[in-house]
């Protein structure tokens, strides 16, 4: 599969800067699947930096694809996720001075109190994944908690420079990583750190079966706009899986 989920947070970003009414996050959402996205992201946060409530209640009205929304484990987050019925929750963890989730959740540590969490949201009939790194043991607890699938966490990899130190160990992780989770059923996600330049190495990975990715389009979208900032990631995608 080649299924690009594209995260709008930082066009919310943009207009909390300002704490207008645009630009509108659903607004580049529509364009965004007018463009060929097989999916849309957004990350509902404690702290409310970008993403609002409105914006997830009147995507999930309109949205014509999945609505995959991005969530800390929180009692308050559980009753959003309830009350909006999005198509799939990732949980992913949150601190309050990060410019950007930093890294996976440490699912080892947390797995039991996860695995309540988890199952709450699956007896709803909503499907989660979980926010992980590339770490064996996290796929393994991943699979041993009960949740549908995982998104590898690539920012590590991102990190690193094309024949630069450190490039092949990352995205050996990364591939040990998504041969394990299919090996074990579930479904196998990436993202953070994915952009134009470095796409093609965790593209080329057969067992991702989905690429969420935010940022990089969303300042590609402000020279070309983003239906064709969108289409430009979804043909490296596709031509990296020939």
């Amino acid at each position: 599969m080649s299924r690009l989920s594209v995260n709008v947070d930082h066009v919310a970003t943009v207009r909390q800067a300002r704490l207008s009414v645009e630009p509108d996050p659903v607004t580049a959402a529509l364009q965004a699947e007018l463009a060929g996205a097989d999916g849309i992201t957004m990350h509902l946060r404690e702290d409310r930096r970008h993403i609002q409530d409105r914006d997830l209640h009147v995507l999930r009205k309109i949205a014509k694809t999945r609505v995959n929304l991005e969530m800390a484990a929180t009692k308050e987050m559980f009753d959003i996720a309830l009350e909006v019925k999005p198509d799939m929750v990732t949980l992913v963890p949150e601190k309050r001075q990060e410019l950007t989730t930093e890294g996976g959740l440490d699912v080892k540590t947390h797995h039991e109190s996860l695995k309540r969490f988890v199952g709450g949201l699956r007896d709803a009939g909503i499907p989660v994944n979980l926010f992980i790194d590339p770490s064996l043991d996290a796929v393994k607890f991943s699979h041993k908690i009960g949740s549908d699938g995982i998104e590898i966490h690539t920012g590590k990899y991102a990190e690193t420079r094309e024949g630069g130190p450190g490039r092949e160990a990352e995205i050996k992780r990364v591939v040990d990583a998504a041969l394990l989770s299919k090996r074990l059923g579930l479904k196998t996600h990436a993202g953070h750190g994915l952009d134009y330049r470095n796409i093609k190495d965790v593209a080329a990975i057969k067992e991702i079966d989905e690429f969420a990715i935010g940022f990089s389009i969303i300042a590609m979208s402000v020279y070309t706009g983003v239906e064709a900032a969108v289409r430009e990631m979804k043909r490296l995608i596709i031509e990296a899986r020939r």
